[in-house]
């Protein structure tokens, strides 16, 4: 592993070399919400781009969103204070479960992987994912939707590591706690928390310690991170360092006030009011894209274009795609791929055939296993969380 400095002087040349000879090469223009923002790359990954460096924030671009696994190294990063881990010593790091239990533990990396091993093909996505997208604008980092990614995700089963320890009659929650640390004693250390139950009921919560096969990169949580599926990343605590069992509810700065939605049945409010009360964000919404062809590609006349993206939601899984080229006045079903498990992306094909000349815009719309899908107009709330509309792209037909 990189020490800290190497690790920041390597992120930093490959940024100025990225910024210099490659942001001109981004075609964010066609995405007015990117445009300007350079492509950087940083120790383990591929050219992302970024939003902000301290902390480091870099989006996936959407070109890969037509396959149903994002590579490790163009996975999204996203980290709330500053500074982070830029290196760890497996042979002295320990993760600690401790609190109400009746033995308190110190595991390795070793005994980490003693538990029986356990695998899910999850998405990760950023509760703020596509913000920047909000209208009226509201505050917080704006992202394009590239605040996402799926893995294949192993691990050991969170349910065990707490019965190993001997939770005891009387936990509420358990809290979560990584090696990034704040500079400055007022700035909140980011700390989540799960009920024991919801823990104890899900097989699919793990401590995962590999991704797609590979040891976890840096900056998506080596040496282990937590791994919530069908719930938004903000649970996804990366290099994790303690496990605390409590006895009463943990509402610190990260959990109350901050992600929370309006405790709404859609979790929205009129656009540019405040909400009465809130609730803390859980469950994914629906989602699809467009990732092929690009927005603003051109496309020949009478010839068949092959359409693939990406659909998902929050565990109940996909059961169908459609696509409109008449701003949503009929839909045609898309070809569904491979099912990889009901918290995973699933993607989606379909040949489309442009007549005539112009701009053409598409339209895409996803249905999970209970009927939920996206509508027509986006929601919106004042932290810039759950968006679901129906996504779209404009093609110029020559």
């Amino acid at each position: 592993m990189l020490s800290r400095r190497q690790f920041l002087l390597a992120a930093g040349a490959t940024a100025a070399t990225t910024l210099a000879g490659r942001s001109s090469a981004f075609a964010a223009d066609v995405d007015p919400l990117l445009a300007g923002r350079p492509l950087v790359r940083y120790p383990e990954k591929t050219d992302l781009i970024l939003l902000t460096a301290r902390p480091p924030q870099l989006e996936t671009p959407l070109s890969y969103f037509d396959r149903a696994i994002t590579p490790n190294d163009a996975f999204f990063v996203r980290y709330h204070i500053f500074p982070i881990p830029t290196s760890v010593d497996l042979d002295q790091w320990r993760l600690e479960i401790k609190g109400h239990v009746d033995k308190p533990l110190s595991l390795s990396m070793d005994d980490l992987k003693k538990f029986p091993r356990a695998s899910v093909t999850a998405v990760a996505q950023c509760s703020g994912n596509s913000r920047g997208r909000f209208a009226p604008r509201v505050l917080g980092g704006q992202w394009g939707d590239g605040a996402m990614g799926n893995a294949v995700w192993t691990g050991a089963r969170l349910q065990d590591v707490l019965k190993a320890a001997g939770a005891r009659s009387g936990a509420l929650d358990v809290t979560f706690d990584g090696l990034d640390k704040p500079a400055f004693p007022t700035v909140p250390d980011f700390v989540k928390a799960l009920d024991v139950q919801r823990i104890m009921n899900d097989p699919d919560v793990i401590v995962a310690y590999e991704m797609n096969g590979q040891r976890l990169p840096m900056l998506n949580g080596f040496p282990a991170r937590l791994v919530v599926p069908g719930w938004y990343a903000t649970y996804w605590v990366k290099n994790l360092s303690e496990i605390t069992v409590l006895t009463d509810r943990f509402e610190k700065f990260w959990m109350k006030p901050g992600y929370r939605i309006p405790d709404t049945p859609c979790g929205c409010v009129e656009p540019g009011t405040a909400p009465k009360s809130t609730v803390p964000i859980t469950r994914m919404t629906v989602r699809s894209f467009i990732a092929a062809p690009a927005n603003g590609s051109r496309v020949a006349a009478n010839q068949p274009v092959t359409l693939k993206g990406i659909a998902f939601d929050g565990g109940y899984g996909v059961r169908e795609v459609q696509i409109s080229d008449n701003l949503g006045a009929t839909w045609s079903r898309a070809t569904l791929g491979a099912d990889h498990g009901r918290y995973s992306f699933r993607e989606w094909s379909a040949t489309w055939k442009p007549t005539g000349t112009g701009t053409t815009r598409l339209m895409v719309r996803a249905f999970n296993g209970i009927g939920e899908s996206q509508g027509s107009e986006p929601l919106w709330n004042p932290a810039g969380y759950l968006r679901n509309v129906i996504e779209q792209i404009t093609l110029v037909v020559a």
